[in-house]
């Protein structure tokens, strides 16, 4: 054989010092790995027994050893977010499905984490993706149409549900949300049959039953339906859910006017587990019921939306009387309403609160208070309301309202409209807020027709928002000119709102923030409304304002007949040419 001049072969030497290392490198990575998996499998049992501090110590030691596991990112999410640390959750979670995006769990996971934290483009990617990972999946399919009923899209949530439960039926929670997706519509018969469909195939459900006797409620069985949410409690699976059963009692009992019952439950709003609830900063003692608070310094927060802090205020001349002349309020109220309640309550100290977002909860806080010191207590204003008004007979009969705004504004507006015809009647038909099923509560604009077309009436619109499109569909199909009142923002220039109401001859409409301002001055108001809301407390009137006469339909969403009373009614308030008739 003839040699090739040119030497070429084999090279290495697999004892060499660099093979030998690289080796020794493979099998440490698998001890690290092996050592990771144990911890990340000691983690999962600390979470199963709800011991999660202990189980995130050990997803933090297992990416100590790998930080390629995404088990180890996973339990890591999962014990922060079951902890309270949605910021730290969200990171994990987020390095978890970048090493497995194709995992639907962790997908959908970190969907809900966005969902609470109120990213929802985030958490309908995550949910779709979850679901495109793994089709019809009952808890993805559930998280998503939920999010859409959010979304005030229900139809793209019945499509929805109704796919996963062909692939399911079986799964009860999937029937709940399509019932709640459809009493959001109104459908309360078809709501029910799937409500007890849920609970056929798990007779215990709490949430069903829950749900099963909010419609038992609007249908007239008020006693059994606050019993068998008393019997869901218990039966709840997240202690979220029991704090919205409470809270559910909490409405229930004052839209039948047991006021006791009632109030103690309407706490449950300032639970940690309540839905979206508002964390109150301060480290003052929290006022109590039955806590004396003559001579000492209060400092309450105005709460919930613009104009339940003016409907709460109906308590606050009280609240002054009894902490006497050695005593002090502070107030925090929400800063568009300040000039407002400054005038009414002007020896009151007050400023404005301000509420803080971050990672999805809200805090509010009183930055105007730069030292809590000499504050003996504070509350969130509703919580006096079981205090100074335990039964309806405690509420005072003040016809000229509670509070006050600028007389000489009045007179502006007066002089104003005085160019206008006929009785001049401040018109509000809708809320800016109309999510999830609250459009029940507010009658289509189009079956305000015999109210508009009132002989002798001259309208003037004090809806906030951009309404060009309802004046125009008025004027279109009604031939109604509805007066646009210019110089004014009707949306933030709320002391000025409240002046402009009270130069009315009558204010109609629902209960949205400019209503509460109206009503608040003691302007002739009429209140069209859902059937039996809780703030009627069981009453045919309206004991927040005394002055106010109410319109609801016998039947939710069912606004035909009522709309016609309050046509009846205005025709003869115009007819008379007195306003004896606004106060009902």
């Amino acid at each position: 054989m003839r040699k090739s001049p040119f030497e070429s072969g084999p090279i290495g030497d697999a004892a060499s010092r660099e093979a030998l290392a690289r080796i020794q490198d493979e099998v440490s990575s698998m001890k690290a790995m092996r050592t990771a998996l144990r911890h990340v499998k000691k983690g999962l049992l600390y979470a199963n027994d709800n011991k999660f501090k202990e189980a995130e110590a050990c997803a933090l030691q297992a990416i100590k050893y790998d930080q390629g596991i995404l088990y180890s990112w996973h339990l890591l999410g999962i014990a922060r977010d079951k902890l309270g640390d949605r910021a730290g959750a969200l990171e994990a979670y987020e390095r978890a499905l970048a090493l497995g995006p194709e995992s639907p769990e962790i997908a959908n996971d970190l969907g809900r984490l966005a969902y609470r934290m109120e990213m929802w483009p985030q958490a309908e990617a995550l949910f779709r993706h979850s679901l495109a990972l793994k089709p019809d999946a009952p808890e993805a399919s559930n998280n998503l149409a939920a999010l859409l009923r959010r979304e005030s899209r229900p139809q793209e949530a019945i499509d929805v549900l109704r796919t996963a439960l062909l692939a399911h039926p079986e799964e009860v929670i999937l029937w709940v949300t399509l019932g709640t997706v459809l009493g959001d519509q109104g459908e309360y018969d078809q709501a029910a049959t799937f409500y007890s469909e849920a609970l056929r195939l798990r007779p215990n459900y709490g949430k069903a039953l829950h749900n099963l006797a909010s419609i038992m409620f609007g249908k007239g069985q008020e006693p059994e339906a606050i019993a068998q949410t008393f019997q869901a409690i218990p039966l709840a699976e997240t202690p979220e859910d029991a704090t919205m059963m409470r809270f559910a009692i909490g409405s229930m009992s004052l839209s039948r006017g047991d006021l006791t019952q009632g109030w103690k439950y309407y706490a449950a709003r300032l639970e940690p587990t309540f839905n979206e609830p508002i964390h109150f900063l301060t480290d003052r003692p929290q006022w109590r019921p039955g806590t004396d608070i003559a001579g000492r310094h209060l400092m309450l927060y105005g709460e919930q939306g613009l104009g339940d802090e003016v409907l709460f205020a109906n308590l606050l001349a009280d609240v002054i009387a009894d902490l006497g002349p050695t005593g002090r309020l502070t107030l925090a109220v929400t800063d568009r309403l300040l000039p407002f309640f400054q005038r009414s309550f002007p020896d009151v100290r007050m400023g404005s609160h301000i509420t803080i977002a971050r990672e999805g909860r809200a805090y509010r806080t009183a930055p105007f208070l730069k030292d809590w010191s000499d504050i003996d207590y504070w509350a969130p204003m509703a919580e006096l309301l079981q205090t100074y008004r335990p039964t309806i007979q405690s509420f005072p009969h003040r016809p000229e309202g509670f509070m006050r705004t600028d007389p000489a504004r009045i007179e502006h507006w007066r002089q104003t409209l005085s160019h206008l015809p006929g009785t001049k009647v401040g018109l509000l038909w809708t809320s800016l807020i109309m999510n999830a099923g609250r459009h029940l509560y507010f009658s289509p604009f189009e079956q305000w027709r015999p109210v508009l077309t009132t002989p002798g009436a001259t309208f003037i619109n004090l809806q906030y928002g951009d309404q060009s499109e309802a004046l125009a569909f008025a004027k279109r199909e009604f031939g109604v000119e509805i007066y646009q009142p210019a110089g004014i923002n009707l949306r933030d220039d709320l002391e000025d709102v409240a002046a402009l109401s009270a130069a009315m001859d009558l204010v109609l409409g629902v209960s949205n923030a400019s209503f509460n301002l109206a009503a608040a001055v003691g302007a002739p108001s009429w209140l069209v409304t859902a059937r039996r809301p809780w703030t009627q407390l069981g009453s045919d009137s309206y004991p927040w304002y005394s002055q106010v006469r109410v319109f609801s339909p016998t039947t939710t969403g069912d606004w035909t007949g009522v709309m016609a009373q309050v046509a009846d009614a205005l025709g003869e308030y115009v007819g008379d040419g007195t306003r004896m008739a606004a106060a009902g």
